[in-house]
């Protein structure tokens, strides 16, 4: 969403929003998930929910196991900004090691009360419309169509809880919107001038809601959708949106959200917002590696076990009003892309993430949300690592996706500098290194390491050859050594 700050937009919630259920019935849903995840055996995570009048359960599609995800700004992501233009980058983009395409709304922006030149691409006009920026409804059948050709799915950001001022909806059935004490329509927050708040005690509204996004799936043979502010909609309403959707197909959902709740009936992958955050306090020496256990536990313990979270060091949000990855983390950049794409969720690149950076350190600057300003590709300095990182995630099941993936465990060392874990899933092992310092760093470990030969992903060097002495790591170095 425009305008986003996570710090302060985590802790805004309309309460006409909320889903209050009562304590029984959550704890009947989540005895019931677990009972159905170890009785069905399956490769898939599933999680299961009954109501009085249904029983609906997710099933993650078996390619979701092990995939990437990346984020396209269509506008920024080529000096068109085109689909036509991005369609000629997905041989590349799949050579990285993509699997999701997750496309920024590509619905028609409104023009009352737009913010910059363009607009937000969050204010919607249209749901069943093209941009006209970025070609025709033809043109994005096509792009659908080449990626699925190259084994890629395609997901659209959706935008559920608000519309542009400009929406037909505002003049055509002004009930479907919240108003103020004195009758006039309100945008969601004050800050978010261009956009209109929709009414979901409203089920005429909820229903022209569904029948959009089925257009898509119907159409356009889409593959699902990351559903902005998620937390902001009622649950029980993207549990009727997944129901319906997929019984025309198997979707994938991404929420912008980490709800629990979420989880049980309407969405597959959550945002690893908090997880962001904590990587941020780190590089800042605000937070220490010990607050990643924490979190782990955390995760671990209030998620269903199906949960997936979407995990990344930058993002549109973040790399527009929190800072480029070089401002964020310095020279350190790259051992946090390591830790985010291994620490147990679904890796994410964003637009540009991987292309030149004169700094070796991230997008070169904060890239402008409301105007042009194409992504600078150019060197690709960072394809390298993204490449070995997410060949690794699709073929060792100990890199997979939440609990398709290994068991994560904490290695304990003698330098608390650097950080080591393992992640194990049967006979599948990895251990993570990481030097979280400047200046190269030595250490040896207190406890036993898991038995067996490992060898690094980057180098090929055996853990074998350090095992006797002290493991040497650069400054802000990292490993990550797979049992052969």
């Amino acid at each position: 969403m425009q305008d986003f700050n996570e710090k302060d937009y985590s802790c805004t919630f309309d309460t006409k929003h909320k889903n209050m259920k009562n304590t029984f019935y959550i704890l009947l849903i989540a005895l019931m998930a677990i009972s159905c995840a170890n009785q069905m055996g399956d490769a898939t995570a599933t999680a299961q929910i009954v109501s009085s009048s249904e029983t609906h359960v997710i099933r993650h599609p078996e390619w979701a196991k092990n995939a990437t995800i990346y984020e396209i700004n269509v506008r920024q992501h080529t000096p068109q900004g085109t689909f036509q233009a991005l369609e000629k980058d997905l041989n590349r983009i799949d050579s990285l090691g993509i699997d999701i395409l997750w496309l920024m709304p590509i619905n028609p922006i409104g023009e009352l009360n737009r913010k910059g030149s363009l607009g937000s691409y969050y204010s919607i006009k249209n749901y069943v419309g093209v941009n006209p920026e970025f070609g025709t409804i033809q043109d994005f059948k096509h792009f659908v169509n080449a990626a699925h050709s190259r084994g890629m799915k395609v997901i659209l950001d959706w935008v559920a809880n608000h519309t542009a001022w400009d929406h037909p909806w505002i003049t055509e059935h002004p009930d479907w919107y919240t108003h103020d004490a004195n009758g006039k329509i309100v945008p969601p927050v004050a800050d978010w001038s261009d956009v209109a708040d929709l009414n979901y005690n409203n089920r005429d509204m909820r229903r022209a809601m569904i029948d959009a996004m089925k257009f898509w799936v119907k159409e356009c043979d889409l593959d699902g959708y990351r559903c902005d502010v998620a937390m902001e909609v009622p649950t029980e309403f993207w549990d009727q949106a997944r129901a319906e959707l997929d019984a025309i197909k198997p979707v994938f959902m991404l929420a912008e959200a980490e709800q629990k709740d979420h989880h049980l009936k309407a969405f597959d992958m959550c945002y690893g917002w908090e997880f962001l955050h904590l990587m941020n306090g780190i590089a800042k020496g605000e937070k220490t590696t010990q607050d990643i256990d924490t979190y782990i536990e955390k995760v671990n313990k209030e998620f269903p076990q199906s949960t997936i979270h979407m995990y990344f060091t930058t993002n549109h949000d973040e790399n527009t009003w929190n800072g480029t990855g070089g401002e964020r983390y310095g020279q350190a950049r790259n051992l946090y892309d390591v830790l985010a794409f291994t620490i147990g969720g679904m890796p994410l690149v964003y637009s540009g993430q991987e292309g030149n950076e004169q700094h070796k350190n991230g997008l070169p600057h904060r890239y402008r949300f409301f105007d042009k300003d194409t992504i600078s590709f150019n060197q690709y300095q960072n394809e390298k690592l993204y490449k070995t990182l997410l060949k690794a995630h699709h073929e060792v099941p100990a890199l997979w996706n939440g609990a398709d993936g290994g068991q994560f465990k904490r290695i304990y060392t003698s330098n608390s500098k650097i950080y080591a874990f393992s992640r194990t899933k049967g006979e599948s092992q990895v251990i993570v290194m990481l030097n979280f310092n400047p200046a190269p760093q030595s250490t040896s470990f207190t406890e036993a390491l898991p038995e067996g030969i490992f060898n690094s992903i980057f180098d090929n060097k055996a853990l074998a050859l350090y095992a006797t002495g002290n493991v040497q790591l650069p400054g802000y170095g990292y490993q990550i050594f797979v049992k052969k």
